[in-house]
């Protein structure tokens, strides 16, 4: 009885896969689930080991999932084509034209692969990385794979830009970054007690942002806060302009830049200098001339 019901199972299940139609729905799901279970052991093997920085274990694991899929997507469709007995080898055998017009077509591909790459290879930037792209748009950087790089920007939008079309990539995120903050004082100022100010400012900065600070071996500062000197005696007709500069870790930057804006202004207005105000000027014409233009 038993085998009967073998037989009759197993011809049932002979007859089902005769049919094309449901080879490509079987094949699919096979493939949806190779892909999941690969990816998932991806994800797996980057969170138990620590032998690369987190930052690139993330970018080469979202370039990998991107691998993953678009090497099951191709597969798939090559299947597909074999189930419907379509001659693959011929095709690319004898392509002559058809392979030249799908060549030009293919061009913009490639380049995003090539593209993609090298952002790996060149380590251009990484996923969680603050970038300019372009010097257009601005955010972190929230997955890279081989075709598209996806970057969340200020506002909130998803950016999603093919890899070719990216021409420049301003990294906020590589290593470390330089606070430069300029402040523009009014000539009735005292130069000399601007600047005495400013470096007593500088002594602060160092004491309340010494953990954002880049470091070095021996955890000193590399370039602490300093005076970089009066760069300008006209800033655009309004004041001297001096500038401050401090080199920070790259993840604190921000927090770093923000921190110093507040308490360069707190001192300053404290101290009661004043800084220049902008000067709006209009020709001035007398009364004769007004009269000889009505």
């Amino acid at each position: 009885m038993d085998f009967i019901f073998l037989t009759d199972w197993w011809t049932f299940l002979t007859k089902l896969l005769s049919n094309t139609l449901v080879r490509i729905i079987i094949a699919g799901i096979f493939f949806y689930i190779g892909t999941k279970f690969i990816q998932r052991s991806i994800r797996s093997f980057f969170k138990r080991t620590s032998f690369i920085d987190e930052k690139k274990e993330k970018t080469m694991e979202a370039m990998l999932r991107s691998l993953i899929y678009y090497t099951a997507t191709f597969g798939y469709i090559i299947f597909i084509l074999l189930e419907f007995d379509v001659p693959i080898t011929k095709m690319l055998a004898g392509a002559g034209v058809l392979g030249i017009i799908i060549g030009f077509g293919a061009q913009s591909l490639i380049r995003d692969l090539l593209a993609g790459v090298f952002f790996l290879y060149e380590n251009q930037l990484n996923k969680g990385d603050f970038v300019a792209i372009n010097n257009t748009h601005f955010g972190t950087v929230e997955d890279i794979g081989l075709r598209f790089l996806k970057v969340r920007e200020w506002s909130g939008k998803l950016l999603t830009i093919s890899n070719g079309l990216v021409n420049t990539i301003h990294n906020y995120n590589i290593d470390h970054m330089r606070v430069i903050e300029k402040i523009t004082i009014s000539y009735y100022e005292d130069p000399q007690r601007v600047l005495t100010l400013l470096e007593d400012i500088c002594r602060q900065l160092n004491e309340e942002l010494e953990p954002y600070l880049k470091q070095d071996a021996w955890n000193r500062p590399v370039q602490p806060f300093q005076v970089y000197g009066m760069t300008s005696l006209n800033n655009e007709h309004r004041g001297y302009e001096y500038t401050i500069i401090g080199l920070t870790d790259d993840i604190g930057y921000w927090t770093a830049s923000i921190k110093t804006r507040h308490i360069i202004a707190n001192r300053l207005y404290e101290e009661q200098i004043q800084m220049s105000l902008q000067h709006i000027d209009f020709p001035h014409h007398s009364a004769n001339e007004r009269m000889t233009k009505s």
